[in-house]
């Protein structure tokens, strides 16, 4: 069957009320548009200072329904005078400026407030704040768009550094689909009875008080002062219970009344910090925390990176599937507004880098830092120079291709087929191995440099 051509389809529908909302605003209201769960648009005019002729509301509501057709709301134009909830809509947290409207004089505002079933955390860009005693835990995500580009282990490498250096280290298992942090940090050693599922399964029932939910891993660190510690995502089997991970897993995502799953997620990874100043000898709540997301566009991915950590390190390795998936995630991050709070979040990891006589890691590399300059410019600042000063927007941030403090340019890690299909179990201080600490010199090094400087100063991550 053909379909006509004309047919307004999801991707179409965005940018034409978009353009209804701008061309409204330039006859001064202030207008916020609301996509629902389906993708369909109502256009909100607060007409509370101005009043709206009726017939110019018409126009505006027959062009919304004529343009964007089956994306259309059932009610496409509304006036905030009638509305019974005007200010908690105008006014939403939740609502977004849109990014590409400069709005001239005599122009209303454009918000954009956008209803999804999932994954609405990544267009929410907040940073951790100071806790209430003035101190700082730095958490960083470890994410990958693909899985199996070596983001755990990478995990486990750091932590125990970072341990080395004298810092309290928690590790948190966020992969719950697929765990492996909990067993190869803590190999060796006896796993906390509980972990993350039960404190999000157990929390639901106001039931969460007394998990143990934290263990020492048993890493003794070249310092004295330095601990290492993990919450995994599954807890430990016991002799006369099952362990149901399965039937917890199958319930954590849930929202529940006042709480929904970015809420109960947050207050999971607390809960392990706090277990660590409760049950360490040192009392000390952790310097450093990793939290090693789950894989591709999920939501347990979009809370750890957009909510819970200061730093976000991105692994991938130079191919479509890489860039295509980033490519994507910053489209869409710059689509809500929020490029320039999640640019200072962010930096590149090479992972698994070649190095061979055939394929030097430099060529690598630079193709590498090529195509990820490419899809990080989606959040950069526009660098076309003012028409009439001829000179760059004043705090444009725009760096350069070979820009080493960029979020784009690529932090390396070397391939190693030695630790491909690593069982920690059998291999104790296989972290120590010569060909290891070669593969992992450069990531460690930047890596610690970036997590313990203070995010809110002009030498955090940008």
């Amino acid at each position: 069957m053909n379909l006509p051509s004309a047919l307004v389809r999801f991707d179409d529908a965005r940018p034409r009320a978009l353009t209804i909302a701008r061309d409204v605003a330039a006859e001064g209201a202030n207008v916020l548009l609301v996509r629902d769960v389906l993708g369909r648009f109502a256009l909100i005019v607060d007409d509370r200072a101005q009043d709206v002729p009726t017939a110019r509301a018409a126009v505006w509501r027959e062009r919304l329904a004529t343009d964007l057709q089956r994306y259309s709301a059932d009610r496409p134009l509304l006036l905030a005078s009638e509305l019974f909830s005007a200010d908690d809509l105008l006014g939403s947290e939740r609502a977004q400026p849109d990014p590409l409207h400069i709005p001239a004089a005599g122009h209303g505002s454009v918000l954009i407030l956008d209803n999804t079933v999932v994954g609405e955390d990544w267009a929410q860009v907040s940073t951790p704040a100071v806790e209430t005693d003035g101190s700082r835990t730095h958490r960083t995500a470890l994410y990958g768009f693909k899985g199996g580009v070596g983001r755990t282990t990478a995990a486990a490498v750091l932590a125990r550094h970072l341990t080395d250096q004298g810092h309290i280290v928690l590790v948190v298992d966020l992969d719950l689909e697929s765990p492996g942090a909990g067993p190869l940090i803590a190999a060796g050693s006896v796993p906390p009875r509980h972990g993350i599922v039960d404190q999000l399964v157990e929390s639901a029932v106001d039931n969460a008080n007394g998990l143990e939910l934290v263990g020492p891993t048993g890493y003794e660190p070249r310092t004295g002062r330095g601990e290492l510690w993990v919450a995994p995502a599954r807890g430990r089997d016991t002799k006369d219970v099952p362990y149901s991970y399965v039937d917890k897993l199958n319930r954590v995502y849930a929202d529940i009344p006042g709480m929904d799953f970015a809420d109960r997620l947050a207050t999971a990874v607390q809960a392990c910090e706090d277990a660590v100043a409760r049950e360490s000898e040192s009392g000390r709540r952790p310097d450093v925390v990793l939290l090693d997301s789950r894989a591709g566009i999920h939501d347990i991915a979009a809370v750890a990176i957009s909510r819970l950590c200061d730093l976000a390190l991105l692994f991938g390795a130079d191919n479509r599937q890489t860039w295509g998936g980033y490519g994507d995630l910053f489209t869409a991050w710059h689509a809500s507004g929020q490029a320039r709070a999640i640019r200072e979040k962010l930096r590149m990891v090479a992972s698994m880098v070649p190095d061979t006589p055939h394929h030097s890691m430099d060529d690598y590399l630079q193709s590498f830092r090529e195509h990820s300059w490419e899809c990080f410019s989606v959040l950069y600042d526009d660098d076309v120079p003012e028409a009439e000063s001829g000179r760059l927007i004043p705090g444009a941030f725009s760096p350069s291709l070979e820009d080493d403090s960029a979020p784009h340019y690529p932090i390396p890690i070397l391939f190693e087929p030695g630790l491909v299909g690593l069982d920690a179990d059998r291999a104790p201080g296989w972290q120590d191995r010569a060909f290891v600490q070669a593969a992992y010199r450069d990531f460690l090094t930047t890596a610690t440099l970036l997590i313990t400087a203070d995010p809110q100063s002009n030498e955090g991550p940008r």
